[in-house]
C-alpha cells in the first residue's frame, strides 16, 4: 500500500495521522535502532535520503515520533529492583497526582487506567530499601492517593515496540 491511509479518531479524540507503508517501515527501523543513519535508514526502506530526511521531519512535526531516546538497561545502571504499583486515588486530583508522582525520584512510568485500581506506576530503584521509600514515603505523601498495592519486577521480556503490518 502506497497511499497515504485515511485518518482515523484516536480514543483520546485526537486524529491519528495517515501513514504508508514507507512511513511504517521507517517506524520500525527507528523503532529497532534509534541510532541508525539516515543514509543506512533510506537504503533499507529504498527512498532517496531526502525522502527520508522529509519524512522523518514530518513525522516529528506531527507528533508521531514524540521524541529520540536511549533505553536504558536498569541494571548495569544500578537499578536493579523494580515494582509495578497500582494505587487507588481521588479522581478529581488525577492531574495534581500525576504531576507529583513524576517528580518522585524513580519514578519511571505513570499511567491512569481502568480495572480494580485507578493508576499504575513503574518504578526502578537501586534496592528494596529505596523501593520501600519512594512507595510508602514518598507515593503516599501525595495527596489524593489512598491506598497502593506493590508488585516486585522478577524478570522482564522487553518487545521492541509497535509493529507495523497491514
Amino acid at each position: 500500500m502506497s497511499e497515504r491511509t485515511s485518518p482515523s479518531v484516536s480514543m483520546a479524540g485526537r486524529t491519528a495521522v495517515p501513514l504508508d507503508d514507507i512511513d511504517r517501515q521507517i517506524l520500525s527501523r527507528l523503532l529497532e535502532d534509534g541510532r541508525i543513519s539516515v543514509r543506512a535508514l533510506a537504503e533499507q526502506v529504498h527512498i532517496s535520503r531526502a525522502n527520508a530526511y522529509t519524512r522523518i521531519g514530518r513525522l516529528v512535526a506531527e507528533d508521531v515520533i514524540a521524541g529520540f531516546t536511549a533505553q536504558l538497561n536498569p541494571q548495569r545502571a544500578g537499578l536493579g529492583t523494580s515494582a509495578y504499583v497500582t494505587m487507588s486515588i481521588e479522581q478529581n486530583a488525577w492531574r495534581d497526582i500525576s504531576r507529583a508522582l513524576r517528580a518522585i525520584p524513580f519514578v519511571e512510568h505513570v499511567a491512569l487506567v481502568t480495572g480494580d485500581f485507578d493508576a499504575l506506576m513503574l518504578v526502578r530503584a537501586p534496592d528494596n530499601l529505596t523501593l520501600r521509600q519512594v512507595v510508602l514515603e514518598s507515593v503516599h505523601a501525595v495527596p489524593g492517593v489512598r491506598s497502593t498495592r506493590t508488585w516486585l519486577v522478577f524478570d522482564e521480556v522487553r518487545g521492541r515496540g509497535a509493529t507495523w503490518t497491514d
